[in-house]
């Protein structure tokens, strides 16, 4: 990794550890991931204001962000786009990134700290995990000449039939080897689902051998979160990359708070319940 890389990871991550707010929901085209998301400049000023390290946004919206005076959070650059979040299943399924030609310049014109990309494993359907990694390797180029560190999604889908319309598995079997596949492929970052089982989380951070963010999902309860996030970081996670958890709940810059405190102060999910509660 060169000195440059290493800058701009500097700004996601302070002490090694992270809490990136993902709020680039409106890229799905999908009505349910947008409530909460309605005034995206108010919730952008909330966000700027609460001080996560990172804020994960599309370029449609990062002037919000790039804007703002300083200090303000790091930028991270969502580069792809597909239709698997939809709630209903597609006869064609597709990722494609935002500009293949150049696919990290609008990261370099916003002074993004770092761009994420979706790695799809969905069953039966082979065609968007071969644009997936083509996507991959075009950001890769991309970020090597110009020292921008690559975040990888890698996501294994559910197959019809089981719950929401791709929705995102747990099941550590298939998780492990999505991830090696990302860091065969060069992730600098991982942002992968958690394990059914907390505790086999490990797992999943020593196959990405980089640092290692948990994704977040759908929104829970909130002492659950919270809870959940504290046994996550025991595993050796470097942080958190959540949305719905954050900007779905009553007070989103208090979620914050707490969260940040889980990641850089190693409190219980007791105690950061404690912080939402009085922040």
């Amino acid at each position: 990794m060169s000195v440059s890389d290493k800058v701009r990871l500097n700004r996601l991550f302070k002490q090694g550890k992270c809490l990136d707010v993902a709020i680039d929901h409106g890229i799905a085209n999908e009505p349910d991931f947008l409530v909460g998301l309605e005034d995206i400049q108010s919730v952008m000023r909330n966000l700027i204001a609460a001080q996560p390290d990172a804020i994960q946004v599309n370029y449609g919206q990062a002037d919000l962000l790039q804007q703002a005076a300083a200090p303000k959070p790091a930028l991270v650059l969502r580069t792809d786009v597909g239709n698997a979040y939809n709630a209903a299943r597609h006869r064609e399924m597709w990722a494609v990134l935002h500009n293949p030609e150049e696919p990290i310049l609008a990261a370099l014109q916003m002074d993004a700290a770092a761009v994420v990309v979706n790695l799809y494993q969905i069953p039966d359907e082979p065609g968007i995990f071969r644009q997936c990694v083509e996507n991959i390797g075009r950001l890769r180029h991309a970020c090597d000449k110009y020292a921008m560190p690559l975040m990888i999604e890698p996501l294994v889908m559910a197959a019809a039939g089981q719950g929401p319309a791709y929705g995102s598995l747990g099941d550590v079997r298939q998780i492990v080897p999505l991830v090696r596949l990302a860091r065969e492929l060069g992730a600098d970052i991982i942002k992968a689902d958690p394990t059914e089982n907390v505790e086999d989380f490990h797992r999943v951070v020593e196959a990405a051998r980089c640092p290692t963010l948990v994704r977040g999902g759908g929104k829970g309860e909130l002492r659950g979160v919270l809870e959940k996030s504290v046994a996550l970081m025991a595993q050796g996670a470097s942080g958190m990359v959540y949305g719905r958890n954050v900007y779905q709940h009553d007070n989103p810059s208090r979620v914050v708070k707490a969260l940040m405190a889980i990641i850089h102060q190693g409190v219980s999910g007791a105690e950061a319940l404690e912080i939402y509660h009085q922040a």
